[in-house]
């Protein structure tokens, strides 16, 4: 195979050669070196911006645990540790006054951290009062003396040593006896208070690890070193005054980017500098400050993918899709997934809590006649019944013994949208409704047909729970007698479309439609329906081979379809949707005489 090199005309400068270098007598073959840089090694190498479970440190706690005790509990019961998720990382804050902070957060937004779910200003601990208490405070008032009354004026006073007041302490009472139902005596022993629950070692454990920890908190920043005054000394000069001691007001902590965490007050970004300059052109106290800090992120903070990929060994690709069927995580994993599903199902909870209760992976594929899966509960409530909301419309499904695919939703409103008021619709497959009980809050009438008895029942009472069962009748029975059942009645002039979503046969279905007018006049008014037929497809040409297996299924030689790719099912496998209008040849077609 030859290739061919293309130069653009301005791509290299014009140079002036003498004639005996561009036309030499015994010209040598020219040698041509291709380089290639591999950019694999360089990406593995590469340190990644941001925060990430291979960067930071573990809590002191768990790196001081033996090896042996952490492979003993991967042997156990016990899945994973949520802590062994903890990530400590040290930055460098600029603790401001609260009053300036935001304005101060614009100006320096290019030099802050900038982390996802992170934001870059924190709040100091035990450093925020009432404003309006702040005139009757004064500014001499030591730190430790404003935790103190913090705690005595929100009623925490009680057990650090400080006696609350008798207001306080009556509100305290007062809030126990409506919360609770008794009240809790200072210098009494107890009196009718329900035993209290025993936790398990496991809760136990896991509440001391996590210790100052809100229920939805992800991230806790900590202060662990305040920089000495002569580092700000250096930078804005001798006549700078530290007011560090005593409390001047409610302060924040703008978190500085990572890249400044081990940099001194000199070795700070320019924009940094004028700003801690402009502030000491105000007054000779600074108000500005440079303190250490931790960043610990909590396993809650970590997003599924990134949980999943520390698990999982290196290799094995990452599952990250699923399809949600109410509170229900429909899971299809692959062979390489099995020995893992566990965990990953666990992964899958808690990321996604409290909207999914359970996971369920199939074990198999669909082969009976009602189009059922066998599923396996991994993690989560083991009750798959559940209630699905498509359209503004609400539908009880159970997973075990019905089918659901919540991925055909577009596929559904599509269909939906070309419906008018106008329309009488017969949904040969119908399941629990998705598209018949839709169909009934825009046309005049809906027949509604399935083979599974479970699914009809579930289709009549997700019809009264709609309050469209008025629009709707259901039936039960097999799909080639149902066409042949409906055409053959006076319902048959009415019917404008019909739904045969049933990808694996429909097409099969399609002989029933042969001679269903034959006993009828051809003078009288008909109206040939639009039918609506799904399949799937492996061939190279989907479209083409689908539209083969509706003429033969048809026995027509021409048939007009308009052909529409709905999804890619599997690698090389499509679901495709056929519409055509009932060829009249067909309609009226002689089934007594034998086709030769």
């Amino acid at each position: 195979m030859a290739t061919k090199l293309f130069l653009r005309p301005h791509s290299i400068p014009l140079i002036t050669l003498p004639p005996k270098l561009l036309f030499p007598k015994n010209p040598k073959p020219l040698t041509i070196s291709l380089f290639c840089f591999n950019t694999q090694a360089q990406t593995q190498t590469q340190i990644h911006y941001g925060p990430s479970l291979h960067k930071g440190a573990k809590p002191s706690s768990q790196s001081q645990q033996p090896q042996q005790q952490q492979q003993q509990e991967e042997q156990d019961n016990i899945m994973f540790d949520e802590r062994s998720f903890t990530r400590v990382f040290d930055l460098t804050a600029l603790r401001v006054p609260a009053k300036d902070c935001f304005a101060l957060e614009s100006r320096l937004r290019g030099h802050l951290l900038n982390w996802p779910r992170i934001r870059n200003i924190a709040r100091v601990p035990n450093d925020d009062v009432d404003p309006a208490l702040l005139p009757l405070l004064g500014s001499t008032i030591q730190q430790e003396d404003l935790v103190s009354l913090e705690r005595r004026i929100h009623g925490k006073a009680e057990g650090d040593g400080d006696v609350l007041s008798p207001v306080l302490y009556r509100d305290k009472l007062a809030r126990e006896f409506n919360a609770r139902g008794f009240i809790k005596f200072r210098n009494l022993a107890k009196i009718s208070r329900p035993k209290r629950k025993k936790k398990n070692v496991k809760e136990e454990e896991r509440s001391e690890g996590n210790k100052g920890i809100g229920k939805n908190e992800i991230a806790l920043v900590e202060v662990v070193e305040e920089e000495e005054e002569e580092d700000l000394k250096g930078l804005l000069g001798d006549e700078f005054k530290g007011t560090r001691r005593k409390w001047s007001g409610p302060t924040r902590l703008l978190l500085l980017d990572e890249r400044y965490a081990a940099r001194k007050a000199e070795e700070l970004p320019e924009a940094i500098k004028v700003v801690l300059k402009e502030d000491m052109g105000q007054s000779t106290k600074s108000t500005f400050e440079l303190v250490r800090c931790k960043l610990t992120l909590f396993y809650d903070y970590w997003q599924m993918d990134e949980i999943l990929e520390a698990l999982l060994p290196k290799g094995i690709i990452v599952p990250s899709a699923f399809e949600t069927v109410g509170h229900i995580a429909h899971l299809n994993l692959r062979e390489e997934h099995l020995p893992y599903k566990t965990l990953i199902a666990k992964v899958v909870l808690d990321k996604n809590k409290p909207k999914i209760q359970t996971v369920v992976n199939k074990i198999d594929a669909i082969h009976n006649d009602y189009r059922t899966m066998q599923l396996e509960v991994l993690a989560g409530n083991h009750s798959l019944v559940t209630t699905v909301v498509e359209n503004g419309i609400r539908f009880h499904v159970d997973l075990a013994t019905v089918y659901w695919n919540s991925r055909l939703a577009t596929e559904r409103q599509r269909l939906l949208n070309g419906f008018t008021y106008r329309d009488v619709v017969c949904d040969v497959f119908s399941g629990v409704g998705p598209i018949a009980i839709s169909a009934a809050k825009i046309v005049k009438r809906v027949y509604a047909n399935d083979l599974n008895p479970i699914a009809v029942e579930y289709l009549e009472r997700n019809c009264v729970f709609n309050k469209l069962e008025k629009k709707i009748k259901v039936f039960n029975m097999d799909g080639r007698r149902f066409i042949q059942a409906i055409f053959s009645s006076d319902k048959a002039k009415s019917i404008t479309q019909v739904v045969m979503n049933l990808p694996n046969d429909a097409a099969e279905y399609l002989d029933a439609f042969r001679g269903i007018y034959t006993d009828r006049p051809k003078n009288e008014d008909f109206t040939f329906p639009m039918i609506h037929v799904y399949g799937f497809s492996k061939a190279q040409d989907p479209e083409f081979d689908f539209h083969e297996r509706l003429r033969i299924a048809l026995s027509e030689v021409e048939v007009n379809v308009e052909m529409r790719r709905v999804r890619l099912v599997a690698p090389g496998k499509w679901m495709l949707c056929a519409s055509f209008v009932l060829p009249e040849s067909v309609a009226f077609a002689d089934t007594t005489r034998l086709d030769i």
